[in-house]
């Protein structure tokens, strides 16, 4: 859905957008409801799908698609001959949302590579790595981070009124966890860390659901955690909400509890928030964080060192509700647009 996001803002901004998208899937449903226009695409194979290259070509040359923006590497072979047998000039941009898992110096990667005009990435560690497992050309590196509507967050609701939203008690101190209950996500990790801490001065808020058809053992092994160490009292699980801001708003630190998050945009959301993040120290956090300047770092899956970093916390580590939203701004989504403008020279 962030492609979407992105396509919705470059629209306001006066730019003819189309989102490339196979028929009835999610994202081709969001657009009609945000009147962003589709053209439909069918499954191909991750490499040499002459065939679907040519349709897609065929797509390129009947809207006159002067710049093709992909955001997963399965589509990067197929639009890469679709920019080759295009009757005009393609501009072809991979967007990097995940990171690279191993080198990618062979061969058939950099020949395919060639042909990409713009390589962004949204964090700068992202970009070392392109940099370090690649043999793509440096000068078509660039770091954009992914953008954030921070108006959302800066909503004038007390802590007081959050918590009667949520049914939260509201005394005392909460700290949250967001996202589908997945054993990625860290859900298990942060009550096993709370029995470790020894400490009863604490709640836990969970705002998610288990993925449909799916994560209902794990959300069980939740349940079944939180009645054998009695935690009853001090564990609130809610279903997930589109104004999740009023999550934010209502507890007193966020954990990104998952083992290496790529990007993490709720640590960014925690922080446009003005709320203390206590994330992994892996992936994109520690960057996203400054390192420890704006959020406290644990070692991943580690539930000892998480019970260590909340007791830091809880002892009275500080963090500004006006720094953290500083460190946000960097992600504002207009700031972002005015980049991703330069980088295509639109």
């Amino acid at each position: 859905m962030n492609q979407l996001r992105n396509a919705k803002w470059m629209s306001e901004r006066g730019h003819r957008v189309t989102i490339l998208c196979k028929e009835n899937s999610p994202i081709a449903q969001a657009c009609t409801s945000e009147n962003i226009p589709v053209a439909f695409v069918s499954d191909h194979r991750k490499y040499y799908d002459f065939k679907a290259g040519r349709k897609l070509a065929k797509i390129l040359n009947d809207l006159y698609v002067t710049h093709l923006v992909i955001r997963d590497t399965r589509d990067m072979s197929v639009s890469v001959i679709a920019k080759r047998k295009a009757h005009h000039p393609v501009h072809l941009s991979y967007f990097m949302e995940m990171q690279l898992g191993v080198s990618k110096k062979g061969l058939p990667h950099t020949l395919r590579f060639k042909y990409l005009d713009l390589w962004s990435c949204p964090l700068n560690w992202l970009a070392e790595q392109v940099r370090t497992m690649t043999r793509f050309d440096q000068n078509k590196i660039v770091v954009i981070p992914s953008g954030l509507e921070l108006s959302r967050f800066n909503q004038d609701i007390s802590r007081e009124q959050a918590r009667k939203i949520l049914e939260l008690p509201q005394e005392g101190t909460i700290i949250g966890l967001s996202g589908r209950f997945d054993p990625q996500k860290g859900q298990l990790l942060l009550l096993q860390a709370m029995v470790l801490a020894k400490r009863d001065d604490f709640s836990i808020c969970f705002l998610g659901e288990p993925t449909k058809d799916e994560g209902l053992e794990y959300f069980e092994r939740i349940n079944s955690f939180i009645r054998d160490h009695h935690l009853e009292n001090r564990v609130f699980i809610r279903p997930f909400r589109k104004d999740i801001e009023v999550f934010y708003k209502a507890i007193n630190a966020f954990v990104m509890a998952s083992r290496a998050e790529t990007f993490g945009m709720v640590t960014i959301e925690a922080l446009a928030s003005g709320t203390p993040v206590i994330a992994s120290n892996s992936g994109g956090s520690p960057e996203i964080l400054g390192h420890g300047k704006y959020g406290i770092l644990f070692r991943p899956l580690d539930a000892q060192s998480l019970s260590e970093t909340i007791t830091q916390f809880l002892s009275g580590a500080e963090f500004p509700s006006e720094l953290l939203e500083k460190a946000s701004s960097v992600y504002d989504h207009h700031e972002v647009c005015q980049q991703v403008e330069k980088a295509l020279l639109l």
